[in-house]
């Protein structure tokens, strides 16, 4: 599968070589995970390897909008050669650089080569932002009085100044141990988040994506708003899948957002809303994106766990954006779709219910303990047989024959091929930024930042956790205006994780997710929404409008994460009424917050009401079990109130 930015530019022999190439990795990718896992410094190397040439073979020199010409192959080809050579180096020489003491002159220039490559790969496929932080980091390292630049230590503060590093020190600390480029980021790149890409890739090429939009149409188009509602039902199918907030704007926005402008809804109100719910389907089970799987490694927690802690706060979310919703339909006085305009839930589940059945294995698998590498690869096949057999079945059911048996066979090799090639293609940007973050990863291993960062954020919030947990926001927000949410989640997780856990007491598991879902802001928080201008660009409103209305609508990425720190039991559970306890009050919280944003829940909330709830809502945030009991006590009051003025007035 080829884009049309590049199949209009590209020779026709690039553009094969460019699948060839994929299709090799996805290949690769799919041995190693099911027929013959390979050592560390085997698979991620040739990864990386892979993973340049495709990046230099499909991301001109020049940029995607123009021609590559004689100049920028003279450019790219030596690129994409050393992309082959880092491929090769490290598997091929494995031997002698463990047995070496010191590293080899020719190893440390392999090094810098990797690095430089991996830089401009960043460049191309990730941006400047990703390309500039690691550029800064590696100048830090070498800014002290022993380092290569020793006149950069003039300029760091005192809490951040260090001995400095030589050349061959930092060359060999990011490629020939398991601390930089090849160190843990890459590494589940290069396993599970492949895999996980790959199968994406596969259920949209089989048809996957229309079912789960169908499925969404047929169960609540005839609600009020439903076409909204169904968007965020779609969103928190496919976004998971997608892997990409932005893919899932492109993908589902595509159907929901012209039915909601339809409907009623503004075009930035469209948008916006489009924008919030794929933004949530980064967060939700069973595929949460790249993100989850680092989790995992990081913490050393089973993926499985991380998973079943995620469903009901990805719920929350969910359900707060649906009841943003719902009362925006209602307050604009908005019916639901005919019924002869929407599909039946029955049909498209005798259609598509095939889609159903991987899905249910990849859970089957988890919660059995498989690797979640090894789930990939089954779930992979798996969608593999489901498709292939419901294409026999067709094909036998509408009158089987060998004209019609060998066509079938012929798109069904397509189809595959298609979908290894979009695989690896999904893959390069996530892989590329798991790479350069490999190198902040190293940088700040060598230099001990981290505790040097840790000490700062300590120093700027004086000891008060709410202030450390809005910088961390912050932080994410502006790390967000240049980063992708993978590689914002493992900057900010590597600086501001230790000191959430060790200075701040909050439990590791939960300073990871508070981290990975901060880490989703800048999809949808001006000044950069990123998932909010490509709702814009397909409903035709201005970009900052539909950020905002994006903001609004995904307000709950903001409360929960907070509700997690101060009501552990949501995660870590405890004794059942504790934890149905604070299930509940996280509920009615979400909902007064709802009802105070939009000033309507049953009825139009007076202002007294609105302000009455604020406090109430901060209880209920409040770690006490008294303070939570009176603001959950004076929400339901008014509440009740607001339903029993809808009740007096019928």
């Amino acid at each position: 599968m080829t884009e049309t930015s590049t199949a209009g530019r590209e020779h026709p022999f690039v553009l094969h070589l460019i699948a060839v190439v994929g299709i090799a990795l996805s290949l690769f990718q799919l041995y190693a995970a099911g027929v013959q896992p390979l050592g560390l410094f085997f698979q991620r190397p040739i990864h990386l390897g892979f993973i340049l040439v495709l990046c230099f073979l499909i991301y001109p020199v020049f940029g995607r909008s123009r021609r590559r010409g004689i100049l920028g192959w003279m450019i790219d080809a030596p690129l994409i050669a050393g992309g082959i050579l880092v491929g090769y180096w490290v598997p091929a020489n494995i031997d002698v650089i463990a047995a070496s003491i010191f590293p080899r002159p020719i190893d440390v220039t392999v090094g810098i080569i990797t690095v430089i490559l991996v830089l401009e790969a960043a460049r191309r496929a990730v941006g400047m932002g990703l390309t500039v932080i690691a550029a800064v980091f590696i100048l830090y390292a070498f800014a002290g009085r022993r380092g290569e630049l020793p006149w950069l230590a003039d300029w760091m503060p005192g809490i951040l100044g260090h001995r400095g590093y030589s050349l061959d020190r930092v060359s060999s600390q990011l490629t020939l141990g398991a601390e930089g480029i090849f160190g843990l980021p890459l590494g589940v790149a290069a396993t599970f988040i492949f895999v996980f890409v790959l199968f994406g890739a596969v259920l949209e090429v089989t048809g996957a994506g229309k079912f789960f939009i169908d499925l969404a149409y047929a169960t609540t188009g005839r609600q009020r708003g439903g076409p909204a509602k169904a968007a965020i039902v779609a969103s928190a199918g496919m976004g998971s899948i997608s892997g990409s907030a932005i893919a899932n704007v492109v993908t589902t926005g595509a159907f929901t957002i012209p039915l909601m402008k339809r409907l009623g809804y503004r075009p930035a109100q469209a948008g916006g809303i489009e924008a919030a719910a794929s933004t949530g389907g980064q967060i939700m089970p069973p595929l949460m994106g790249a993100g989850a799987f680092l989790m995992s490694e990081f913490t050393r927690t089973p993926y499985i766990e991380i998973v079943m802690v995620s469903i009901f706060p990805a719920l929350l979310y969910f359900g707060a954006v649906y009841l943003l919703v719902h009362i925006a339909a209602v307050k604009a006085g908005m019916q639901g779709m005919a019924a002869a305009d929407l599909p039946r839930v029955r049909t498209v589940l005798a259609e598509g219910w095939h889609f159903l059945l991987p899905l249910g294995l990849l859970v089957y698998l988890l919660i059995a303990g498989y690797s979640p590498m090894r789930v990939g690869f089954y779930a992979v096949m798996a969608i593999f047989a489901s498709a292939a057999a419901r294409a026999l079945w067709n094909w036998a059911a509408n009158g089987p024959t060998l004209a019609g048996l060998w066509a079938l066979c012929l798109r069904g090799v397509v189809l595959t091929l298609q979908a290894l090639e979009l695989g690896a293609r999904n893959a390069v940007a996530v892989s590329v930024a798991c790479a350069v973050a490999g190198i902040i990863v190293g940088v700040v291993g060598l230099t001990g930042l981290g505790l040097k960062f840790s000490a700062m954020m300590l120093a700027f919030s004086g000891g008060n956790l709410l202030l450390a947990l809005l910088l961390v926001i912050i932080a994410s927000l502006i790390l967000g205006m240049g980063l992708p949410v993978t590689a914002a989640y493992i900057v900010l997780i590597i600086l501001v994780g230790p000191a959430l856990s060790n200075e701040f007491g909050v439990p590791l598991l939960i300073a990871h997710l508070v981290v990975f879902w901060y880490s989703q802001d800048s999809n949808v928080t001006p000044p950069v929404a990123l998932a909010g201008f490509a709702g814009a660009a397909i409903a035709g409103s201005k970009p900052m409008e539909t950020s905002l209305q994006a903001w609004k609508y995904a307000k709950g990425l903001y409360l929960i994460p907070l509700f997690m720190v101060y009501n552990e039991a949501i995660i870590l559970g405890g004794p059942l009424p504790l934890v149905i306890w604070t299930g509940f009050i996280a509920i009615i919280a979400l909902v007064a917050f709802a009802a105070v944003l939009e000033g309507f829940l049953w009825a139009p909330l007076p202002v007294w009401k609105r302000l009455a709830l604020l406090p109430a809502i901060a209880a209920v945030f409040w770690p006490t079990i008294e303070a939570e009991a009176l603001g959950a006590a004076v929400i339901l009051v008014l509440l009740g109130l607001n339903r029993r003025a809808v009740t007096a007035r019928g």
